[in-house]
C-alpha cells in the first residue's frame, strides 16, 4: 500500500506508523503542508494518514492550505481509498463528511482511558478497538459524528473519540502512533497549553509516560494500518 501522510507542523509526524510502514515494505510519502508542498495525484496514493496539529480546522485565514487539503480529502474519500485521521486529522475528516467541529468542554492532554461504543470483529477498521484501553491524548476541540458514521469510542473527557465511515474512513481523536520521542516534541512545542490546567490535563511527568505505556498502544495502530491494507483491496 502506498501511504500518503499529510503533516501540518514539523513536530507531528507519523511516528510509529512510519516504523510500521518501513518494517512491512509499504512506501510512505509525507506532504509537509506547512511548507505549502503540493498534494499528490490520487493515482499515486493507495491510503492516506492525516496527522494532528495545534491549529484548528477553522483557521483557514491563517493557513490557506487547509482549504485545499479538505478538498483533496473529499476527492480521496469519493475515490474509495482508506483514510486514517488522527486528532486534527479526525476533526478534518468529520467536517469534510458533514459533521461539526467545536471546542470540547475540557482539554484532554495525557494518558486517559477510552471505552468501546460500537465495534465489530467483522469490520476490519473497527476490530482493533478493545473494550477499554488507555491512550495518548492532546486536543482541545472535538467533532460531532458525521452523518452515516459509526461511533466507535468515547471517554469521560470527550464523548466522540472515534468514528468509522463506510468502513474505509477512520477518525481517531486520540493518538496511537505516539512514541516517547514524539511526545517529547509535543511537550517542547505545545507545553504552554498545560498551564491552564483542567480535570483532564496531566503533568509533564505523567504525559511523558513510561516505555510500557507506549508499547501498549503501538500494536493497536499496527492493527489499524493492517486493516487499511485489507480494505484498500
Amino acid at each position: 500500500m502506498r501511504i500518503q501522510v499529510l503533516q501540518h507542523v514539523p513536530f507531528e509526524g507519523p511516528a510509529h506508523i512510519g516504523l510500521w510502514a518501513a518494517a512491512h515494505g509499504h512506501p510512505l510519502t509525507t506532504t509537509h503542508l506547512y511548507q505549502e508542498q503540493p498534494l499528490p495525484l490520487l493515482s499515486a496514493v493507495d491510503g492516506v494518514v492525516v496527522m494532528g496539529g495545534p491549529m484548528s480546522i477553522h483557521d483557514e485565514a491563517e493557513f490557506a492550505w487547509l482549504r485545499q487539503e479538505k478538498q483533496w480529502l473529499e476527492a480521496v474519500i469519493a475515490a474509495g481509498k482508506p483514510v486514517l485521521g488522527i486528532c486534527l486529522g479526525a476533526q478534518m475528516l468529520a467536517q469534510v463528511l458533514g459533521g461539526r467541529v467545536s471546542k470540547n468542554r475540557d482539554k484532554e492532554i495525557g494518558w486517559w482511558p477510552i471505552h468501546a461504543v460500537d465495534v465489530s470483529a467483522e469490520v476490519p477498521l473497527a476490530a482493533w478497538m478493545p473494550e477499554r484501553v488507555e491512550v495518548f491524548h492532546w486536543h482541545g476541540e472535538t467533532f460531532d459524528l458525521p452523518p452515516g458514521s459509526r461511533h466507535l469510542a468515547a471517554s469521560a473527557g470527550c464523548a466522540q473519540q472515534a468514528f468509522l465511515y463506510e468502513q474505509r474512513v477512520l477518525g481517531l481523536q486520540f493518538h496511537l502512533e505516539t512514541t516517547p520521542e514524539s511526545a517529547s516534541l509535543l511537550l517542547h512545542h505545545c507545553g504552554d497549553e498545560l498551564q491552564a490546567g483542567g480535570p483532564y490535563v496531566q503533568s509533564v511527568q505523567e504525559i511523558s509516560g513510561s516505555p510500557a505505556q507506549f508499547a501498549r498502544i503501538h500494536p493497536l495502530v499496527e492493527q489499524v494500518m493492517a486493516a487499511m491494507v485489507l480494505v484498500q483491496g
